[in-house]
């Protein structure tokens, strides 16, 4: 995953420490299932089948939390990930 540029109304942007990659996120507008995410940081360059091009996350100041799966019960598959740069656009 890696940095895009199609992403929708951004909010801010952060480079994930481990591999130097730029996400950018944008709120989520959802108010189904994944209301509690309150971010989509964008992943990908476009939908590639049935992906979105976007992962549901909670995005702090060092660290985001990102949803990139879903288990047999239905629970979220989170990832922590480690951040640096964290901006917020105007």
């Amino acid at each position: 995953m890696a940095y895009l540029t199609y992403t929708e109304n951004p909010i801010g942007s952060f480079v994930e420490k481990s591999a130097g990659n730029i996400f950018e996120f944008s709120v989520n507008d959802d108010q189904g299932d994944m209301a509690e995410w309150p971010h989509r940081v964008w992943v990908a360059s476009g939908k590639i089948a049935n992906d979105s091009g976007w992962r549901y996350a909670r995005v702090i100041k060092t660290v985001a939390y990102i949803v990139v799966d879903e288990n047999d019960y239905g629970e979220a598959v989170v990832e922590k990930w480690y951040i640096k740069n964290h901006r917020e656009y105007n």
